[in-house]
């Protein structure tokens, strides 16, 4: 079976990061979600060959939803174990949208995703991540007054396109 554990220290070297996703954050704290058929997730994925980590969220946000970031603030890892494999991490990150720009489909997959922007007390119910999701959207939170947002001071409302 394979296991997840929410990790906020520092990624140590001897982990391989598979993965980079961000709770990105427009100017009234609420948060970007990619939207594929009717499941929610996190803009973000996998690092290219020599790729700086930062790089990697910046270049799957683009792709993914077409929003530019900036002010990222390390979250923690996600460590995944699957059984007889080693582990490897997912990154994640708290980010402010700089901008948006017209929708237009990934260039990896061809597909255009739905953009939902919500109220972060929302993302861990859309994400059905359990607890890990809890404990990364709290310390998103924590992330987002850091970088001058209030995500609890947000009206409950949503957009989406």
């Amino acid at each position: 079976m394979t296991t997840f554990r929410w990790v906020t220290t520092a990624l140590p070297d001897t982990i391989q990061v598979r993965q980079v996703y961000g709770f990105c954050f427009d100017d009234s704290g609420r948060v970007l979600l990619r939207e594929d058929d009717g499941q929610y997730g996190l803009p973000g994925g996998k690092p290219e060959a020599g790729e700086a980590t930062e790089a990697t969220l910046e270049r799957e946000c683009l792709e993914e939803s077409q929003i530019t970031i900036g002010n990222l603030l390390y979250l923690g890892y996600q460590e995944v174990t699957e059984p007889g494999q080693q582990s490897f991490a997912q990154l994640r990150y708290a980010a402010t949208i700089a901008s948006f720009l017209p929708r237009r489909p990934d260039p990896d997959t061809g597909r255009t995703y739905g953009r939902l922007i919500t109220p972060l007390n929302k993302v861990p119910g859309l994400l059905d991540w359990g607890i890990d999701g809890l404990l990364q959207a709290a310390d998103a939170a924590r992330a987002a007054y850091l970088l001058g947002l209030d995500p609890a001071a947000v009206r409950e409302d949503c957009w989406r396109d």
